[in-house]
């Protein structure tokens, strides 16, 4: 079970990216662009996903992965039930998604420096 605690810290560490509170919503962002955010119960984490993706990740796995609501849905975003998610697919989720907002020679650095994935 994957708990907000779990992806903070790796949030607040990856480059160019900061933490960001939204009526109360825990966000995170690279410049404008928000990658990761949590409900206010911080129960659901949404997140960035290539909407091409996004069906079949759903039908995957109905039971951790859900659409985002109407309004977001023309926004390459996906939502995640985080007591479903275990704790490093959680911090994979949100790696992938921080690379779908960050210029590619910074994912590649990453890549290079944590050959091992997410911690």
């Amino acid at each position: 079970m994957a708990v907000v605690g779990d992806v903070r810290r790796l949030g607040a560490e990856l480059e160019r990216s900061y933490p960001v509170r939204v009526r109360g919503r825990l966000k995170f962002r690279v410049g404008q662009l928000v990658y990761v955010a949590f409900s206010l119960d911080e129960h659901v984490m949404g997140f960035a996903f290539p909407k091409e993706e996004r069906a079949a990740l759903i039908g995957g796995d109905p039971r951790k992965f859900h659409m985002p609501s109407e309004s977001d849905l023309r926004f390459n975003w996906v939502h995640a039930d985080l007591a479903a998610l275990d704790p490093t697919e959680a911090r994979e989720l949100v790696v992938d998604a921080w690379r779908m907002v960050v210029p590619a020679k910074v994912s590649r650095a990453y890549d290079l420096s944590h050959p091992y994935g997410p911690q």
